[in-house]
């Protein structure tokens, strides 16, 4: 029996090394991956289609128009990484490439201007057009968005005597985004005409004029990505994080029940009245932020394990607004799967030579 037991503590130990992150007072346990063939006895690591596709699930826990919030499950951190560097740097989108300033009495440099231009998201999906020809100037409709910017300040002739406001004192002295406004090429204005091509956000300011001061602008929007600029990034952020695992090693009871809750996240542990004792329970440990508050206290750290799930990543991706969260994520991974095509043909490729 006492064979059995130290075998059964001993696979317990390594099922921990395989699938857990330990977190400690001083440092962070297992934190390589080492469930690859071989490295441990009794256990088939061998990768299997099967076996993969039985335990890998997507399950999407909070949607709205610009941020998505969903698990992935059963994979690799490898795999996880590609998949969040792809939405930063791999999905393409349209923004602004070349700025043409013809007149610009504004108070802020033309460099700077076009910087600020070029960062402003612009609302066009990048699927129904084409990459600009390098060496090519001009662009054409299927791979160029025209914008104009033309605006000039003057003075309000209604504004009362004694008013200091500038609001009330000028007109078009704030320049926003909205004041772009879309110029079509060739036959966009029919192919487009339900797109509602432009800045995503209309209240982002551009410049400050005063009367006289002027502003006339043409912009060149082209398809790029976000490893050449970080104006092609389509997400804002995109980032995961494991699945928190928080289990009590004993009961906590009383005073120490309350301490331990104040030591996590809200909503992470909870006191339940136990026949009049006050009993601390574990309710939600996807909420805590593993600050590891908790191992400061010498009569708690003992009674408490913390860990994360080494395969259950929690992506949060949070959109530009040109596309929706949702399909970013549909877009990311095509671009993993043309990677992996594109690697196995050059593997064949190389088997021929």
């Amino acid at each position: 029996m006492k064979t059995g037991a130290k075998m059964a503590a001993t696979m317990s130990n390594v099922d921990e090394i395989r699938n857990r992150v330990i977190l400690g007072e001083f440092d962070i346990k297992n934190v390589h991956t080492t469930d690859y063939p071989g490295n441990y006895p009794g256990y088939d690591d061998t990768w299997n289609l099967q076996k993969f596709q039985k335990n890998f699930r997507i399950d999407v826990v909070q949607m709205d128009e610009t941020s998505l919030e969903f698990d992935m499950v059963g994979i690799d951190a490898a795999l996880a990484n590609a998949f969040r560097r792809i939405l930063l740097a791999e999905v393409p989108t349209m923004a602004v490439e070349k700025v043409l300033i013809y007149n610009n009495t504004s108070i802020i440099q033309d460099e700077i201007l076009a910087h600020r231009l070029g960062l402003i998201p612009i609302k066009a999906d990048p699927r129904l057009f084409e990459y600009r020809s390098a060496g090519d100037e001009e662009g054409t409709e299927i791979d160029t968005i025209q914008l104009q910017l033309k605006i000039k300040c003057t003075r309000n002739p209604r504004a009362t005597k004694d008013s200091a406001d500038p609001r009330e004192l000028y007109l078009n002295h704030m320049v926003y985004s909205k004041d772009m406004k879309w110029a079509p090429i060739g036959n966009q204005a029919d192919v487009f005409a339900d797109a509602n091509i432009g800045p995503v956000h209309g209240d982002i300011l551009l410049a400050q004029l005063r009367p006289g001061q002027e502003l006339d602008i043409v912009m060149h929007c082209v398809k790029g990505i976000g490893q050449d600029h970080a104006k092609f990034s389509p997400v804002a952020t995109a980032s995961y994080r494991l699945l928190p695992e928080i289990t009590l090693m004993e009961t906590v009871e009383g005073e120490k029940a309350e301490r331990l809750k104040r030591c996590f996240s809200p909503g992470v542990i909870e006191v339940e009245n136990h026949g009049g004792k006050v009993v601390a329970k574990v309710v939600n440990s996807r909420l805590d932020t593993c600050s590891r508050e908790v191992l400061r206290h010498d009569d708690l750290k003992n009674a408490v394990k913390l860990a994360r799930v080494r395969d259950h990543f929690i992506f949060s991706v949070e959109s530009t607004g040109i596309l929706a969260p949702d399909v970013l994520v549909t877009e990311a991974i095509k671009v993993l799967m043309t990677k992996c095509q594109r690697f196995l043909c050059e593997l064949d490729s190389t088997e021929m030579e």
